[in-house]
């Protein structure tokens, strides 16, 4: 035996955020987002920020700059975000939803709702809350210990 706990804390989250990724990424192509997956997922992130610099944008969700710079293209291109020059520092970009985003927004926050209610299927309301209390405890403890700030 190993010693490895295949029901272990960090395989376990990995896992379901795997799931999730996996069946946001089908309910969205079903409800025809008009987005790619992962332009889906810079626009849920943007929206979860605000005006937010495009490197920083990338660090939390986990993309190479290429690769968030190639969604952010797509996205501008369809009219969803603009990006402009941060005022504190000209040569970063700010990253900011259009109202064409909102629909599209609209949709994706639909689709997790779906994918909330098959996740939490067999969970009362309280016990849901408070899983997501507790995993909000130790996303705070990784992060302080990292010196990430929590939302990374």
């Amino acid at each position: 035996m190993s010693g490895i706990d295949p029901g272990a804390l960090g395989f376990l989250v990995s896992d379901i955020s795997r799931l999730i990724r996996l069946s946001m990424d089908r309910a969205n192509a079903r409800a025809q987002a008009g987005v790619t997956p992962g332009e889906a997922r810079v626009l849920a992130f943007a929206a979860r920020s605000g005006p937010v610099r495009q490197m920083r944008l990338a660090e939390m969700i986990g993309l190479e700059a290429m690769t968030i710079s190639g969604h952010l293209d797509a996205l501008e291109a369809k009219g969803l975000v603009s990006r402009e020059p941060d005022p504190s520092d000209r040569r970063a970009k700010l990253v900011r939803l259009t109202r064409e985003a909102e629909p599209v927004l609209e949709t994706i926050a639909r689709t997790g709702l779906e994918i909330r209610t098959i996740a939490s299927a067999g969970l009362s309301e309280a016990r849901w809350e408070r899983l997501k209390a507790d995993l909000l405890v130790v996303r705070a403890n990784l992060a302080e210990a990292n010196g990430c700030a929590s939302d990374d």
